[in-house]
C-alpha cells in the first residue's frame, strides 16, 4: 500500500495528498505533519519506512470540506485520491486514483467558495522584444465559466507597476506562470497573489490557440478579436490545461470568451481602490464600504455582479446610461419590492450550473435549481411591468433570457424527490415513478416486513405449529424458527439452517428466493439511484448555456433592483453623463459617511475646462478628505450605472481616478512614508490625462517644511499646466493659495470652522476662498493633548509669529527675487533661503558632540539676531 501511495505522491510533490482508506482520508510523512500543524488534528504513526516511523493524520471522508476550506484559505492545494477498485475482488491494495486537485484558483464547491466574490485562476505569459514586454493575461472563474483574455505591451521598467495594477483589478486567487520566466521572477515578490509554476511548454502559442478553439468548438478565433494576440493565447493554453487537470474532466461550461482592452475601464490603481474603500476598509474589514452599503441583492449572483461593476466601471457612457434607464424604469413601475421578494427564492444558479457541467452537483443543488426555475415566471411578470415600447433595452434583453426552460424543468420535476437526501449514497434522491426498476427494488425493500408476517401466518396454518416464527438477523438472514417440542410437525421442504438449545431454525426454497431478492434490493436500489443520478447530470448538459443565460439575466435584474432600492430610500438622483469636460455636482454627499452620522453637510463641486483644480484648505477634521472622496465616489458610481448621492450631477468623460490620500510606511518593501507618498505621486504625474480625476491630499508633509512646500507647489503646477486633469488638491501650505493668482484654471475653496473661546466647531461646508488658519492647536486639544503642552505650543507659536519678517505667519512661496513680467515664477527658483535656514539645513544633530551642538546653537542665535 505504501508503495502505491508513494507512486501517487511522486506525481504531486508540492500538493497535499488525501489518500482514501475506508471511511478516512489519510495523509502521510511531511503532509501529515503539515496538516496536523495547520488543522490541529492528531498526528499518529504506524509502521516504518527506511527505519523511520511513518507519520499519519486523517480526517473522516464525510466531513472533508471544512478541512479543505481552511487549507485553501491559506493557499494550500490538495489532491483527492479515491478508491476506484472493488475491495471484495481486489488482490492486494485496492486501486486508487487522484480524481480531482483542489487549488485556490480552481474551486467549485459551495463550502469552499466565498459567496459574494469570484476567485479566478489567472495565467501570465511574457514575450520579450528588446526592452519591450508583451504581456498576455488569461483568467477563468471556474465557478461561473467566465473566460477572459487581455494583451498589452509595456517597457521592462514599467512591468511591475502595470502588472500590479491589472492583478489587483482582476484579484485572482491563483496565478500560473512559466517556470522559466526570469523577468517575472525578479518582480514576483512585489506582486499580489499566490503563484504556481508550470512547465514552459504549457505556454506555447500555437498549442494555446488550438486549445482555445477546441474549448470554444470553433475553427477560427477571428470573431473574438484575438487574431493579433500572441502571449495571451499561450496563457490561455496553460490556463485551460491546468484547469482541466485539476477537475479530471472537460470544462463544458466554458463556452464563451471575452476580450478586455486596457482602455476599456476607468483606471483605478491599488491606492485608489484602497483609499475609496470600495470593497474593503482601510483596516481590511468588509464594512462599512461602498459595496456593503449598496449590496441589497437577494442572490449571491447579484452580489458578485455588483462587486464586479464597482471594480470594472466602463468608460463607455452608453453602458452606464442603459443602467440608469433600467433603474428609472424599475422605480417608475415600483417593482423593486416584488422583485426582491421573488429573488429571495432563487438559488445560485450560476454555480449550480458549473457543478452540473463538472458532474459534481449534489441532489439538493438540483432541487434548488428546480425550485428556482419555477419562480422565473414571477420574475418575468415584474420585469414586463417596467418595459414600454421595448425600452429600456437592458431589461428587454434580460426578459428574453428569462424564458422558462420547459424541458429542463420537466426533467427535474419528474426525476427528483421533493426533498432529496443530501448525498446520493444515502438514497432517497430519485422520485418514485421515474424508473420502474428502482420502484420494484424499493418495493421489495420496503415491503419485506409485510411479506414475513404473511409467510408466518400461512406457515402456521399449513403446519399446525402455533408458535412458529419467521424472523431475520444480519448473521443468518431470514429463517423459520420452531421449538424442539414441535419438531415432529416440521414439513419435508424445510431445510435446517441453525440448531439452538431449545429450537431449530429452518429455511425454505420460497424464503430463500425472497431472501436473495430482499437482502440485495436495498443495495441494488442505491446502485440504481446512483446510475440514474449520473444519467440525470448527463441529460442536463445540453441545458448548460440556457441556464448560464438565465443566471446572468437574474444577476443583472437583482443588481439593478438593489441599486434602485437604495436610490429610492436614500434620495439619490440620476446623473447626467455628457461629452463636455465637466464635473458639476450639486449638493453631493459621501454615500457611506452619510449613513454613519446623524446629519451630513452636502457640498457642491464644480470643475470644467476653464476650472481644472480646486485648492482646498481648512482645518484637520474639517472634512477635506471626505469632500474629495465623495467627489470620486459620485463620479465612479455614475459610470458604474448607479444613481448618485446628490441633488444633481453632470459628469463628462473620465478615463482614470487617482488618489494620493494618507500614507503609511511600507516596512516590508523598505519604503518610508514619504517614499510611498512620492511613489504614488509619481504614478499620478506620469499617467494622469486631461480626462482624469486626481485627488491629492497633504502632499509633501512627510519631509522638511521647505522641501515639502516646494514639492507640493511643483506637483500642483504640473497638474495644472501639463496634465490638465480635474484635480482636488488639499493642503495645509497656505503659500499654495496664491496659485490661482498665477493660474486662472485653479481656484481656492476651504472647509469652514468657527473658533469660540479656544474651542473649534467644524461646519463641514465648502466655501469660496482660502482658509484663514489651520486650527492645528484646537484640533490637538480635541484629541486630548495635555493642557500644559497646548499652552506651551500657543506661546511658542506667538514667538514664531512675532519673529517672522512677513506680515502673515506663513512664508510667501511665490515672493521670488526676480519675478517675470507676467507675475509667474520660472518654476525653478521657487524661494530664496535665508542664511539662518541654510545653516539649519546643514546641521546634522546625530553626528554632533555636546560641545559642537552648543556652539551650533549660539551660531544660530547669532544668525537669527542678524536677520531681525
Amino acid at each position: 500500500m505504501m508503495r502505491q501511495y508513494l507512486a501517487i505522491k511522486a506525481d504531486y510533490p508540492d500538493t497535499l495528498v488525501f489518500y482514501r482508506m475506508g471511511d478516512f482520508y489519510e495523509l502521510f510523512f511531511e503532509d501529515a505533519e503539515k496538516v496536523s500543524r495547520i488543522l490541529g488534528i492528531t498526528l499518529t504513526q504506524r509502521g516504518s519506512s527506511n527505519g523511520a516511523p511513518i507519520k499519519m493524520a486523517g480526517v473522516p471522508f464525510h466531513s472533508l470540506e471544512p478541512y479543505l476550506a481552511k487549507l485553501v484559505k491559506i493557499g494550500e492545494s490538495a489532491a483527492i485520491c479515491e478508491q476506484i477498485g472493488d475491495p471484495a475482488t481486489s488482490k492486494g491494495p485496492v486501486e486508487r486514483k487522484v480524481m480531482r486537485v483542489i487549488t485556490p484558483g480552481t474551486l467549485t464547491d459551495t463550502d469552499l467558495l466565498p459567496e459574494k466574490s469570484e476567485r479566478p485562476l489567472l495565467a501570465i505569459a511574457l514575450l520579450t522584444q528588446r526592452k519591450t514586454v508583451n504581456v498576455g493575461l488569461a483568467w477563468l472563474s471556474l465557478a461561473s465559466g467566465a473566460l477572459k483574455l487581455m494583451e498589452f505591451s509595456t517597457e521592462e521598467k514599467s512591468l511591475r507597476v502595470r502588472l500590479q495594477h491589472e492583478l489587483e483589478r482582476i484579484s485572482p486567487a491563483e496565478i500560473l506562470c512559466s517556470a522559466g520566466a526570469v523577468i517575472l521572477d525578479e518582480i514576483r515578490p512585489e506582486l499580489p497573489g499566490k503563484f504556481s509554476e508550470v512547465p514552459d511548454w504549457h505556454f506555447d502559442v500555437k498549442q494555446g490557440q488550438k486549445a482555445l478553439q477546441d474549448q470554444l468548438a470553433t475553427s477560427s478565433l477571428t470573431g473574438f478579436g484575438v487574431e493579433n494576440f500572441g502571449a495571451a493565447l499561450g496563457a490561455s493554453g496553460a490556463l485551460l490545461r491546468y484547469a482541466e487537470s485539476t477537475q479530471g474532466r472537460g470544462l463544458k461550461h466554458v463556452n464563451a470568451l471575452s476580450v478586455e482592452d486596457e482602455n476599456e475601464f476607468i483606471g483605478l490603481d491599488s491606492a485608489t481602490r484602497r483609499n475609496l474603500e470600495l470593497t474593503e476598509t482601510l483596516r481590511g474589514q468588509e464594512s462599512p464600504t461602498l459595496f456593503s452599503l449598496l449590496d441589497h441583492c437577494r442572490t449571491a449572483m447579484g452580489s458578485r455582479l455588483l462587486r464586479h461593476w464597482l471594480h470594472h466601471a466602463k468608460r463607455d457612457q452608453s453602458i452606464a446610461r442603459n443602467r440608469h434607464q433600467a433603474i428609472h424604469a424599475l422605480l417608475q413601475a415600483d417593482a423593486t419590492n416584488g422583485l426582491s421578494t421573488t429573488l429571495t427564492s432563487i438559488p445560485d444558479i450560476e454555480r449550480i450550473t458549473t457543478r452540473i457541467a463538472l458532474q459534481s452537483a449534489r441532489p439538493r443543488d438540483l432541487a434548488a435549481l428546480r425550485d428556482g426555475i419555477q419562480h422565473l415566471g414571477t420574475v418575468r411578470s415584474y420585469v414586463s411591468m417596467c418595459i414600454k415600447n421595448n425600452e429600456p433595452q437592458l431589461l428587454t434583453h434580460a426578459l428574453s433570457d428569462l424564458a422558462t426552460p420547459i424541458d429542463c424543468l420537466d426533467l427535474l420535476e419528474r426525476s427528483l424527490m421533493a426533498q432529496p437526501a443530501t448525498m446520493v449514497r444515502d438514497g432517497g434522491v430519485i422520485a418514485n415513478g421515474f424508473d420502474a426498476e428502482l420502484d420494484e427494488l424499493r418495493s421489495l425493500s420496503e415491503n419485506a416486513g409485510q411479506f414475513l408476517i404473511d409467510l408466518e401466518t400461512s406457515e402456521r396454518a399449513r403446519t399446525g405449529i402455533a408458535n412458529l416464527r419467521v424472523e431475520y438477523n444480519k448473521v443468518h438472514g431470514f429463517y423459520i424458527e420452531v421449538t424442539n417440542g414441535q419438531a415432529d410437525k416440521v414439513p419435508d421442504n424445510y431445510r435446517r439452517r441453525q440448531t439452538l438449545k431449545n429450537a431449530e431454525r429452518y429455511i425454505t426454497p420460497e424464503l430463500k428466493a425472497f431472501e436473495d431478492k430482499a437482502l440485495s434490493a436495498q443495495e441494488r436500489a442505491l446502485v440504481r439511484e446512483k446510475v440514474l443520478y449520473e444519467k440525470l447530470l448527463q441529460d442536463l448538459l445540453p441545458h448548460i448555456q440556457t441556464l448560464q443565460a438565465i443566471a446572468h439575466a437574474l444577476a443583472q435584474i437583482d443588481t439593478l433592483s438593489s441599486l434602485a432600492d437604495h436610490a429610492m430610500k436614500n434620495n439619490w438622483c440620476a446623473p447626467q453623463l455628457v461629452i463636455e469636460p465637466t464635473l458639476d455636482i450639486v449638493q453631493g454627499r459621501h454615500p457611506v459617511v452619510e449613513n454613519q452620522i446623524e446629519r451630513f453637510i452636502a457640498n457642491d463641486c464644480q470643475l470644467s475646462a476653464d476650472k481644472k483644480l480646486l485648492l482646498i484648505t481648512g482645518p484637520n477634521m474639517g472634512g477635506k478628505s471626505t469632500f474629495m472622496r465623495q467627489t470620486a465616489l459620485i463620479t465612479l458610481l455614475a459610470y458604474v450605472g448607479s444613481y448618485v448621492p446628490a441633488n444633481s450631477a453632470n459628469i463628462g468623460p473620465i478615463d482614470r481616478i487617482f488618489t494620493r490620500i494618507g500614507a503609511a510606511d511600507d516596512l516590508a518593501g523598505g519604503r518610508s512614508t514619504f517614499m510611498v507618498e512620492m511613489t504614488e505621486s509619481s504614478a499620478i504625474l506620469h499617467s494622469a490625462t486631461e480626462n482624469s480625476l486626481v485627488l491629492m491630499d497633504e502632499v509633501g508633509r512627510g519631509t522638511s517644511t521647505f522641501d515639502g512646500l516646494a514639492l507640493a507647489w511643483a506637483i500642483a503646477r504640473h497638474l495644472i499646466t501639463a496634465s490638465k486633469s480635474f484635480t482636488l488638491f488639499a493642503t495645509h501650505y497656505f503659500e499654495l493659495t496664491q496659485l490661482p493668482d498665477i493660474h486662472p484654471s485653479a481656484e481656492n475653496v476651504h472647509l469652514s470652522a468657527i473658533e469660540h473661546k479656544e474651542n473649534i466647531v467644524f461646519l463641514h461646508a465648502v466655501q469660496a476662498g482660502p482658509a484663514s488658519q489651520s486650527y492645528g492647536l484646537q484640533v490637538a486639544q480635541l484629541a486630548g493633548i495635555p493642557q500644559p503642552v497646548i499652552r506651551a505650543a500657543r506661546k511658542h507659536l506667538a514667538d514664531l509669529e512675532a519673529q517672522s519678517l512677513q506680515s502673515t505667519p506663513q512664508f510667501d512661496l511665490f515672493a521670488g527675487a526676480n519675478p517675470n513680467i507676467s507675475g509667474e515664477t520660472d518654476g525653478d527658483e521657487v524661494l530664496l533661503e535665508s542664511p539662518l535656514s541654510i545653516a539649519i539645513k546643514d546641521l546634522d544633530p546625530d553626528a554632533m558632540t555636546p560641545r559642537e551642538a552648543l556652539e551650533a546653537l549660539y551660531h544660530l542665535k547669532s544668525l537669527s539676531r542678524d536677520e531681525q
